[in-house]
């Protein structure tokens, strides 16, 4: 009895897992394709154009420094697939890019969400949740991390824009709902989960199945951070009572 319904039970899983790609989002074929990408004169929204236009995509790059705009265009056109890339071209936008802006570094208060839906007309979104990257925008940031956040942060490795780039472009073009990189991100999408949508059937399947044991992984990770938080709590106290009595 017990065969019997180990069988069923990967029968079904093999199951799913063949009409899973019937039913996830179609991907977006870049040659041809009109990609706007905002913060797209630095970091990874550059890295993320270039890739784009690797692969016969028509972009469009909005920033607010005109002089990197320029020259970041330059680098672009140098990678031009056909001559047609180097034309003008109008038409509705078939990947949009959100890359501008910047992190501030700091304890958290409050934030503020704004929900919005848009799958019913065939428009997916995917959240990028880029590690630590090697950009401008993550040098500034450096300067203010408090020590706490900086010695977490250290605990993995420094990431290049263009390897988180080929990822989000590759999560985008799939209309995959999340967009992680390397064995940490994929352990946190899949513990952060919870509600989110999922993109295709042995996406969710993995989150059902890897979501217990990744609790586990993440206690140690946890236990880890906080012993790093108690030990930089004792050296401020440390430092403030020597001030004191000096």
């Amino acid at each position: 009895m017990l065969l019997l319904a180990a069988a069923f039970i990967v029968a079904v899983v093999l199951l799913l897992y063949m009409v899973s790609p019937l039913i996830s989002p179609k991907p977006l074929k870049l040659p041809g394709a009109h990609v706007v990408v905002t913060g797209g004169s630095s970091g990874i929204g550059k890295c993320i154009a270039i890739e784009c236009y690797k692969q016969g995509a028509f972009i469009t790059l909005i920033a607010r420094d005109e002089n990197k705009l320029l020259q970041t265009k330059k680098e672009i056109e140098k990678y031009s697939v056909n001559d047609k890339q180097a034309q003008e071209k109008l038409g509705p936008v078939d990947l949009l890019v959100n890359c501008a802006g910047t992190s501030v570094t700091g304890k958290f208060e409050d934030i503020e969400v704004n929900s919005f839906e848009v799958k019913p007309y065939n428009i997916y979104v995917t959240v990028a949740y880029p590690p630590d990257t090697d950009t401008p925008g993550f040098a500034e940031e450096s300067k203010t991390k408090p020590l706490e956040t900086k010695l977490i942060s250290e605990t993995s490795s420094v990431c290049q824009a263009e390897q988180v780039a080929r990822v989000i472009v590759k999560d985008a073009i799939q209309g995959n709902f999340n967009s992680f990189v390397g064995s940490d991100g994929y352990m946190l999408s899949i513990l952060t989960s919870g509600m989110s949508p999922v993109t295709s059937i042995t996406e969710g399947l993995q989150q059902v199945v890897c979501m217990g044991i990744f609790r586990i992984i993440g206690l140690f990770y946890l236990g880890s951070f906080d012993s790093i938080v108690r030990r930089c709590m004792m050296q401020r106290e440390k430092s403030e009572n020597i001030d004191k009595t000096e």
